[in-house]
């Protein structure tokens, strides 16, 4: 098998672990096909090579199928890490706090986008009168104004089109941030960065588990996770792009 090494000298403690166990996970779902892990050891990570390929609207539809497939697999909680997994959770280079709740809105809202607003305002890409509008929309969704009674999904969590390989056999993932999450997190972020054929991507997803009613105004819910990760470390434009994304959380509560 051709293989593909990562290694980072300064990788913090766990995090090509981190990156094996969620591949792991994801992969045991049985749903969307993930790069094969071969080995995991401090600052290195050896993976199968997937050969890239032109995007297809059939290939996309095919991983819409696979995709809910892989959330419906489940997790034992909101924030739950991996099975198996009792280190640290990264998304991209920057650290995930390890929290669960039995709600979905305060776990996400405590535990995915909160954190990463100090960072952000430190960096100069966050405003102070931003930031206090991401709280306001922070305390809806912590108050359960987006809760519903989906059960926690088998989620990527850090599903960019990047992260995303069509592939010679079809549509692969990589570099997740796994954890137990809402399904429509997933989604939302696909289309926060341009997933080509998405459409298709969708409608092949609903084939297999219809989204409910609403998902489309709920996509800036779902994008304030990876909007405050980039504001925290990506530049101005999500500093703003995440104050905008806030602002539709609270006209859509």
């Amino acid at each position: 098998m051709d293989t593909f090494v990562k290694e980072r000298a300064d990788a913090p403690t766990g995090f090509f672990e981190a990156e094996a166990a969620g591949l792991r996970w994801l992969a045991d779902a049985g749903g969307a096909r993930v790069a094969q892990v071969l080995a995991a050891s401090a600052g290195r990570i050896e993976l199968e090579r997937i050969e890239p390929a032109r995007p297809t609207a059939d290939a996309a539809t095919s991983f819409g199928r696979a995709l809910a497939r892989t959330h419906a697999a489940g997790a034992v909680g909101f924030g739950a890490p991996p099975d198996g997994w009792d280190g640290p959770l990264y998304i991209g280079r920057r650290e995930m706090p390890r929290i669960t709740d039995e709600s979905w809105g305060r776990f996400y809202a405590h535990g995915r986008v909160l954190p990463y607003l100090e960072p952000a305002l430190d960096a100069g890409y966050l405003r102070e009168s931003e930031a206090d509008v991401v709280r306001e929309a922070c305390d809806l969704v912590a108050d359960g104004a987006f809760d519903d009674d989906a059960p926690p999904a088998r989620i990527h969590g850090d599903l960019w089109s990047g992260n995303l390989l069509f592939s010679t056999d079809g549509v692969a993932l990589i570099d997740p941030a796994a954890h137990g999450g809402h399904a429509e997190t997933d989604l939302a972020m696909l289309a926060l960065f341009g997933a080509p054929y998405l459409d298709e991507i969708l409608e092949g997803y609903q084939e297999v588990s219809p989204l409910r009613a609403g998902w489309r105004e709920r996509v800036p819910v779902h994008q304030l996770h990876p909007l405050a990760v980039h504001a925290a470390g990506h530049g101005r434009a999500y500093g703003v792009e995440l104050a905008e994304a806030a602002r539709a959380v609270i006209g859509a509560a």
